[in-house]
């Protein structure tokens, strides 16, 4: 985990349970929810992905493994991004 997320956790960690619930309504799209916001909803399970092989330029692999781990996960983010503004 790099270093600034360590800090940001050692700092969430040191919070309050009053100075968590302070926070969360505070924040418009972070507020709490009751039984009538969940009694319509329905589980969407994601879809299985494929396992591919692909070849891309050694430059693309760098700049995505600069990020750490995840590496595949935001390339698929990327496409999927693509593939969504193009079906429009």
């Amino acid at each position: 985990m790099p270093a600034k997320h360590k800090t940001k956790l050692t700092e969430l960690l040191e919070l309050s349970e009053t100075q968590v619930l302070e926070a969360a309504t505070s924040d418009p799209d972070a507020l709490p929810t009751d039984a009538s916001f969940w009694a319509d909803a329905t589980v969407v399970m994601p879809k299985n992905k494929q396992q591919i092989t692909l070849k891309l330029d050694p430059e693309i692999i760098d700049f995505f493994k600069q990020g750490g781990r995840g590496c595949n996960t935001r390339i698929n983010a990327v496409l999927k991004s693509y593939v969504e503004a193009h079906a429009r």
